[in-house]
């Protein structure tokens, strides 16, 4: 079992380009990620109404979560990642580490 999870949630930057945007970020930034240490899955999530975020989910498999957050923020700050206008950044996207703490 995956040790802690990456939870994002983001727009397209417009809704006639949700379809660019999602596959971008299926083929593109998700692969990105998973590139990192720790980072063993992904999952992107669909509005089932059209409405609200897609939410990503990210599972981490290390002993320190807080180091995989690290090395995702320098990743995003170094240009390892493709970014896309297609995603929205105003605001940008809501993003939580979180640590497994019980799991069946």
């Amino acid at each position: 079992m995956a040790k802690g999870a990456l939870l994002v949630e983001s727009h397209p930057s417009s809704p006639d380009r949700a379809d660019e945007f999602v596959t971008w970020y299926r083929e593109v930034h998700m692969p990105e990620v998973l590139a990192l240490d720790g980072f063993v899955s992904a999952r992107q999530l669909t509005p089932i109404d059209g409405t609200g975020p897609y939410v990503s989910i990210y599972e981490i498999d290390c002993d320190d979560i807080g180091g995989a957050a690290k090395a995702l923020f320098a990743a995003a700050r170094n240009g390892t990642f493709t970014m896309s206008d297609s995603m929205q950044m105003d605001p940008p996207p809501a993003m939580r580490f979180l640590e497994v703490t019980a799991g069946r």
